[in-house]
């Protein structure tokens, strides 16, 4: 079978060529059929470029906004190795950041990141990035609390099939979106989610969702909750079930440390504030009684807790995943089948899949020399201000000075916060290359820029660590002329300097294809032979009937805690840490608490803005292909609000206006949406950043990007993970020359 493997999935190969649904999933994503409309895009890089104002030595001053002259395959490799050799004789390799960030493919092989990294290793080492933007805020406070085995995004999530054999109440904050659950990093050859939803309501499973958006809720009830609120609604939670006797205090005792601490902290001792019921009702917009119902639900019968990823992108971040903690251990359902705690079910298509993980080697990256490294959020900091000082979890880490930024296959004018400012940052290293298949914010922004080979013009093998299958994506189309495989760009260039051999082991795409394949078979030796996978283009490990029972979290620790301790300091789930404690944060308290999040100049017509991962296309990928075109109208960028806000803004529903604080502008269209709740606005995250100059030189960007608008800073000192979440917008009119002025002053040469 003609296969090709994206992170929406598999698809099966017809003539044309054109892309079919997979004929083994069922529940294929629409998304990824779409694909090939890039093939031929106008934003393709078809030829190596280079900024007329870097070869003058200007500096960097006209990076974003410069003309591109063409070069030719070998003289990109000169310049670029020329350059990488410079910067390591003068600065050292801590003066490179390597920093590709974004899935880019969902092979195995050709994977821009692990491609470039082993590149730089093999070159001495570069500066690297700490954590991911999904998930970087959990991942650093859950050690403390539950421990390191339980860090990984999915390491708390029950498995779908225990949910819907044992739970009888799903809570749900922060949304259960199913378009999240389209995609899967190394993708999948079978969508689950929306069948779970549907076997876990056939099952008398009662499933509500608090969030400020309806949409977030995929099956059962919703209630709105005000953006930002979550700890508060949980802490409330928590307290009720304390003062109506409800609580495990059982639980309490043997599972947790620093039970007392947080007590005090619920009824007001530590600062004269009990977080009553009604002291959240007006936090979180949410009657008194309803937040003591819930509360009371929770207890009644087997229930579930689960939490998205995105109330952990957000100032104060880590307290609602804390205060979810302490609320189940309050529940004290923990450590049961399919009950207690989730952390992220539906965020992806894996998350609590009844699975055995398809756990196997990727393409080695090699030894990184350099040790400096900086959490992944906090880029234009260490470009704003090298060798200052950042608090990161009990530690002081150096600010490294960078010289060369090298980005392959990411696009972090996308997915970093308040991009105006990482526009003003990124003008100061000498040197910005980019290694990409379009020409996206970030390539606009680079020095020199190499394309590469789309993922549907190579070969690969696909297979996620959290997944059970495993395919051979074949080559779709050629790519164009001239245009070659990340790993083909950067050989040449790794002969220029010196270490071909050490980067390619004598090894091209088909040897490097076996010998991934070769170690996957050695871990499952049931996996077929190369020849046999490759006729077939794909392999699962243990099909349903056959698949082994799924490990309960936390079970071996609930019941017998000092047999089987976790690998927190105290052995037991922490709800209040004296490591934390230590690090003296006023940001992060030593246990959970309600910290309001500071969101700018707020009046009777400004929105809480929300940014969720669009339904059209992955972040900013594809968003050239149909499903992202279609959801534009005349190509601006839709934001929704609740038909009473536009009406005060004295807006127009279909209205082309400007989203704006004090961070930027944005052109998107208001569409009318009942959905969400009055005073907040949703512009989903993936429109490509194109500033263009207003009359008082300050950026419009006509791509409506809403992390043009979103605060950039840390979480907190503990995680210093992403806060893209809540800021405040206001919405005003554009007059129809205005806007046509400000399209016609967009100016792109390559």
């Amino acid at each position: 079978m003609h296969l090709f493997a994206s992170h929406f999935g598999y698809y099966e190969v017809g003539p044309g060529p054109v892309l079919k649904p997979f004929r083994h999933d069922p529940d294929p994503s629409p998304v990824g059929l779409a694909y090939l409309d890039l093939a031929r895009h106008p934003a393709r890089i078809l030829q190596p470029m280079v900024r007329r104002g870097w070869l003058n030595g200007d500096g960097g001053a006209a990076r974003g906004e410069d003309l591109y002259e063409p070069l030719t395959a070998d003289q990109a490799a000169e310049l670029v190795s020329a350059e990488l050799r410079r910067v390591r004789t003068e600065y050292g390799n801590q003066g490179i950041f390597g920093g590709s960030y974004g899935w880019a493919s969902a092979g195995r092989f050709h994977h821009a990141q692990s491609q470039l990294k082993r590149f730089l290793n093999c070159a001495g080492g570069f500066v690297s990035a700490r954590n991911t933007y999904s998930y970087g805020t959990a991942k650093v406070l859950i050690p403390h609390v539950l421990g390191q085995e339980f860090s990984e995004p999915d390491g708390l999530c029950p498995s779908w099939d225990q949910i819907c054999a044992n739970a009888k109440f799903f809570l749900a904050f922060g949304g259960l979106r199913r378009s999240n659950a389209q995609v899967e990093a190394g993708g999948t050859g079978q969508h689950h989610v929306a069948g779970w939803i549907k076997t876990f309501r056939d099952a008398g499973g009662e499933m509500l969702t608090l969030s400020p958006d309806a949409s977030d809720a995929p099956a059962g009830r919703h209630m709105f909750i005000k953006p930002g609120s979550d700890t508060a609604a949980m802490l409330a939670m928590a307290k009720t079930l304390l003062d109506e006797n409800l609580a495990d205090m059982r639980f309490l005792e043997r599972c947790t440390m620093g039970a007392e601490h947080f007590i005090a902290y619920l009824h007001g001792r530590t600062d004269g504030i009990a977080k009553t019921a009604e002291w959240a009702a007006g936090a979180t917009g949410i009657a008194a009684e309803d937040l003591k119902a819930l509360a009371r639900r929770l207890a009644a019968s087997p229930s579930l807790i689960n939490l998205s990823w995105s109330l952990q992108r957000a100032r104060f971040g880590e307290q609602p995943y804390w205060a979810a903690i302490a609320l189940a251990a309050c529940v004290g359902q923990m450590g049961q089948p399919g009950t207690g705690l989730a952390l992220g079910l539906g965020a992806v298509s894996s998350c609590g899949q009844p699975n055995r993980r398809l756990r196997g080697p990727s393409l080695p990256q090699g030894h990184n020399a350099v040790a400096e490294f900086i959490p992944v959020a906090r880029i234009t900091d260490m470009l704003e201000r090298p060798g200052d000082e950042l608090a990161y979890n009990g530690e002081k880490i150096r600010l490294p000075a960078i010289r060369l930024v090298w980005w392959a296959g990411g696009n972090p004018f996308h997915h970093h916060q308040d991009l105006n400012r990482l526009a003003r940052a990124w003008k100061r290293p000498d040197t910005v290359i980019v290694l990409d298949n379009v020409w996206t914010a970030t390539a606009r922004h680079a020095d020199i820029v190499l394309p590469s080979a789309m993922p549907f013009e190579r070969n690969d093998i696909a297979a996620s660590s959290r997944d059970n299958w495993i395919a051979f994506s074949k080559q779709v189309l050629p790519p164009p002329e001239g245009v070659e495989t990340d790993h083909q760009v950067l050989a040449r260039i790794a002969e220029k300097l010196g270490f071909r051999a050490q980067f390619t082991e004598n090894l091209d795409e088909l040897g490097w294809l076996r010998r991934l394949y070769a170690g996957y078979r050695t871990e499952f030796p049931e996996l077929p032979d190369w020849d046999a996978f490759r006729e077939a283009g794909f392999a699962r490990l243990d099909p349903d009937e056959t698949a082994p029972v799924p490990a309960v979290p936390l079970a071996e620790f609930v019941k017998e805690p000092d047999h089987f301790p976790l690998s927190t300091p105290s052995g037991r789930i922490e709800l209040y840490s004296e490591v934390i404690a230590g690090m003296h944060y006023d940001d992060c308290p030593a246990h959970p608490a309600f910290l309001e999040e500071p969101r700018g100049t707020a009046d009777a017509l400004s929105l809480t803005l929300l940014s969720p991962q669009p339904a059209t296309r992955l972040h900013s990928q594809l968003d050239g292909a149909a499903p992202a075109r279609d959801s534009r109208r005349d190509g601006i960028e839709p934001i929704r609000v609740h038909p009473s806000d536009i009406l005060a803004a004295g807006l127009q529903d279909g209205e082309i206006v400007e989203a704006r604080n004090e961070r930027g502008a944005v052109i998107v269209r208001v569409m009318a949406d009942s959905n969400l709740m009055p005073g907040t606005a949703s512009l989903p995250t993936g429109g490509w950043y194109r500033p263009v100059k207003d009359k008082d030189g300050s950026p419009i960007d006509l791509g409506g990007n809403p992390n043009t608008l979103t605060a950039d800073c840390g979480s907190s000192r503990l995680s210093q993970g992403a806060s893209a979440n809540h800021p405040r917008i206001r919405l005003q009119p554009i007059d129809p020359a205005t806007l046509t002025a400000r399209q016609e002053a967009e100016q792109f040469h390559a």
